[in-house]
């Protein structure tokens, strides 16, 4: 038996044991071996439950681990987070979910615990970029929050701890070898961190820093008023812009993200890519996306991309006269421009948060027509009065936080 086995088994046989290292199958692609994770000193404080999680598994684990802790430690509610390729496709509070969300994310029917709700609204963020991913949760995995993951295409999870009915019902997906990371909350980190590029190591300091309502406090707009809904929501951005790859911008509404823009190298990029996101969920409120026909035999994944095509220009891909009756009972009628425009018309009470300064007030009209009411950005730009101009044209309240966010 390897190592990589032995180790991964003895995390499975003994739920408690840590250990200082474990080997991984391989690096980011299968030709980068050999590939572990350790610890200079002391041990792992990650325990595999089930399963044998990849390098790229663990940057998920981990990364979405400090997302979601930082947002129980700001807000007290708990928080979930929906990871792939080591940023959140979405990230959420355990807020409870109206009628029109519980059909949005497949949960009628289901009693929800606020741990699930958070679940469900981070995977609701944006699903079609969810598929496959990694899931984070701040507080013990319960049954109903097990229930919820259950029927969702997934890698594996992360949490600091799982009650016995919902970690039974966890390790039945994926024919038994679901990936279960169990952490240990009271880990904190060395305060020097270090990474090696081509050979050559870097190190920093930790990014430590503790987001709070306390960064909104230098509102630079004419509108100088935050709801305490909007303080939520815009602290809810800039701790997950902590941990998504930059640039980055964020959308969120109602203790969720709604659309990330991440990983772009032109911010206004990033802010068209994340509200074009936001204003996808936005329409799938629309009562024609709730309506649709679907077929029983049409799996959940399907039902997302056919959805995501639906509110596109490309709608006929699921609609045309020869091959709606793939997805559907009937042929639904199409959701029109002129729809979609009225329908995104009326949204308001949208927050953004940016991990760098805004340059141009671009993003502020196009952060506008995705409802935008108020803004959370570091400030520094030479061209923040034109930004803030913007931002009083339309009455946008904008806080300049100060620090920037980059991560990478």
């Amino acid at each position: 038996m390897s190592s990589s086995t032995s180790t991964t088994q003895s995390a499975k046989n003994k739920g408690e044991r840590t250990m200082k290292e474990l080997e991984l199958k391989y690096g980011c692609n299968p030709n980068q071996k050999p590939a572990r994770i350790y610890m200079e000193e002391g041990e792992l404080p990650v325990t595999v439950l089930n399963g044998k999680p990849g390098y790229i598994n663990f940057l998920d684990a981990l990364n979405s681990w400090q997302l979601v802790k930082e947002l129980k430690e700001a807000t007290g509610l708990p928080a979930a987070a929906s990871f792939k390729h080591v940023s959140p496709a979405g990230a959420a509070l355990g807020l409870p979910l109206d009628d029109t969300l519980k059909k949005m994310y497949f949960c009628e029917g289901l009693e929800l615990s606020p741990l699930a709700c958070a679940y469900a609204r981070a995977r609701g963020a944006d699903r079609m970029s969810s598929f496959g991913d990694w899931i984070a949760l701040s507080d013990e995995c319960d049954e109903s929050t097990a229930k919820v993951i259950q029927h969702e295409v997934s890698d594996g999870i992360i949490a600091p701890g799982y009650t016995p009915a919902a970690l039974e019902i966890l390790k039945s997906k994926r024919k038994g070898n679901y990936n279960i990371v169990q952490i240990d909350a009271s880990y904190v980190p060395a305060a020097i961190e270090h990474k090696q590029v081509f050979g050559i190591t870097f190190e920093q300091g930790r990014n430590d820093l503790r987001i709070g309502e306390d960064m909104l406090e230098n509102l630079v707009t004419e509108n100088k008023t935050l709801t305490p809904e909007q303080k939520r929501d815009l602290v809810l951005c800039l701790i997950t812009l902590k941990y998504t790859q930059s640039n980055s911008v964020c959308y969120a509404q109602g203790g969720q993200v709604i659309g990330v823009g991440a990983g772009q190298q032109s911010r206004i990029h990033c802010t068209r890519l994340a509200g074009n996101k936001a204003d996808i969920w936005q329409l799938r409120h629309h009562p024609k996306v709730l309506a649709l026909p679907f077929r029983e035999d049409v799996s959940r994944p399907n039902r997302d991309n056919a959805i995501d095509v639906y509110i596109s220009d490309e709608y006929e891909d699921v609609i045309g006269e020869d091959v709606w009756a793939e997805t559907f009972t009937e042929r639904p009628e199409p959701l029109t421009a002129a729809e979609k425009k009225e329908w995104l018309a009326q949204v308001s009470g949208v927050c953004l948060g940016s991990d760098a300064f805004f340059p141009f007030g671009d993003n502020i009209e196009r952060a506008r027509r995705s409802g935008v009411v108020a803004i959370v950005e570091p400030g520094g730009s030479i061209r923040d009065q034109q930004v803030i101009d913007t931002c009083n044209k339309y009455g946008i309240a904008m806080a300049f936080c100060g620090l920037r966010l980059f991560h990478h």
